[in-house]
């Protein structure tokens, strides 16, 4: 009898002690709200691990478009949020939602299209190529899906002087869904299309596909980070997500940053904003 009773203190004692391991390991635990493009490029494969080892803290990856990693965050189901939607990040914080906004890093958005260039648009500035999509009805897939790529290129739309809501034809075809679905459905339909230069790389059965229109400033890709307020919601963990925030502008995380590579060719490039803003 002594001996079962002691049979079962010690299981009792194994079941407290892998209770409190299993409370303290979710403790050290924190959710990052982020977009698509971050997590098919492979960049949180490659930082989070190296976080990990640094302060023993789990990150939980959400990604999802651009306006729902806001709205979760909006009702404050994450800890941090990182994403590339300048205007809606900086209502973000404006709404009191977070109280600072960091530069972490960018990349830059391209033009893809047929390597034979039906609109006659490599090499041209993006606004002029634009233009000449629209005006030659060539075909063009949009994300169409309210991200921050979706976003941007809409932005750009109105830049070359084109009511795309207005003017859209059969031409212009809606993938609602995520970048690689959309490059994967540009190269079915040999179309052009916008990508952030992440997913460009990360994307492997490209057909025909090549970069038609790099290098212009309006097609800078700023990445931001960003602490959900606690003042708003109490159960975010401050102190953890804070860490992170941290460690991602830091010497450590911004040189991580410039250290991801995919087929030997830099991703994203660090240019943490330590003051935010």
């Amino acid at each position: 009898m002594a001996v079962r009773r002691l049979s079962v203190a010690l299981a009792l004692l194994c079941g407290l002690v892998a209770g409190v391991a299993a409370s303290s390991a979710e403790d050290r635990a924190i959710v990052l709200a982020t977009t698509t493009a971050t997590q098919e490029s492979g960049l949180l494969d490659y930082l989070l691990p190296m976080f990990r080892e640094k302060t023993g803290i789990e990150v939980t990856v959400i990604a999802r478009r651009a306006d729902e990693v806001l709205e979760g965050a909006r009702r404050g189901e994450v800890d941090v949020v990182l994403m590339h939607a300048r205007p809606q990040e900086e209502k973000f914080v404006a709404d009191g939602f977070a109280v600072k906004r960091f530069d972490v890093m960018y990349n830059d958005y391209v033009l893809i299209g047929p390597k034979s260039d039906p609109a006659g648009v490599k090499g041209k500035d993006i606004a002029t190529a634009l233009k000449a999509i629209e005006g030659k009805g060539a075909p063009f897939v949009t994300r169409g899906d309210r991200s921050g790529t979706h976003a941007a290129e809409l932005a750009l739309w109105i830049v070359a002087g084109i009511d795309i809501a207005r003017t859209k034809g059969a031409w212009y075809r809606e993938a609602k869904q995520d970048m690689a679905s959309a490059l994967d459905a540009a190269r079915t339909a040999n179309a052009y299309v916008l990508s952030d230069r992440g997913s460009w790389i990360a994307f492997r059965d490209r057909g025909d596909l090549d970069i038609v229109v790099e290098g212009d400033k309006r097609l800078l890709n700023q990445y931001g980070v960003m602490l959900v307020n606690t003042a708003k919601f109490p159960n975010v963990k401050k102190e953890l997500g804070q860490d992170f925030v941290d460690w991602l502008i830091s010497p450590d995380g911004q040189a991580a940053i410039a250290g991801y590579k995919v087929d030997g060719q830099q991703l994203f490039f660090p240019n943490a904003d330590k003051s935010g803003g």
